[in-house]
């Protein structure tokens, strides 16, 4: 059993603060359940891929329907740490299945944005149907205050990787 007491501290069986620790989270529990969290999504989108597509597949999927502006086939190579060739057979695995169209850029014909077709959104909704009722039953666990600090903490989590991973780490 996980006890969460009134000083935001967490521990669960095997993760107590060593005596003389300075007081907060345990960190190493933070990072069990960060690295059990990972493990469940990669088994959720493992679980999802199939019908001609793999993991990669909806993690491409998934980087194309979040997307900020248009996605490249090299920002999604970038974003997914893969080759050139792997992005292109995922690109046509996923043109194929009907979830992503190619579309020329407008002023530079050469450029080729990916959009998602009519269908990806059902499609993405279907898949990640399971991630998105365990998100709703564990929010209605936590306030709205809690829920933005744990969303502040998850994209400072996020921009902290990307820099890393952009730094060749």
């Amino acid at each position: 059993m996980i006890t969460v007491n009134r000083t935001d501290h967490v521990h669960g069986p095997g993760n107590r603060r060593p005596p003389g620790a300075p007081g907060g989270v345990d960190l190493r529990y933070l990072a069990v359940q960060l690295r059990r969290m990972n493990v469940e999504i990669n088994r959720l989108v493992h679980g999802l891929a199939g019908n001609g597509l793999n993991a990669t597949d909806v993690q491409a999927l998934a980087a194309i329907l979040d997307t900020d502006g248009p996605m490249t086939p090299g920002r999604l190579r970038e974003h997914l740490g893969l080759t050139s060739g792997s992005v292109s057979a995922c690109v046509e695995r996923l043109e194929r299945a009907g979830l992503i169209r190619r579309v020329r850029g407008g002023t530079d014909r050469r450029v080729v944005h990916l959009r998602y077709a009519s269908a990806a959104p059902s499609t993405a909704h279907w898949y990640y149907r399971p991630l998105a009722e365990a998100t709703a039953a564990t929010r209605a666990r936590f306030s709205e205050a809690e829920l933005t600090v744990a969303l502040r903490f998850l994209a400072a989590l996020n921009e902290e990787l990307s820099l890393y991973r952009a730094s060749g780490g």
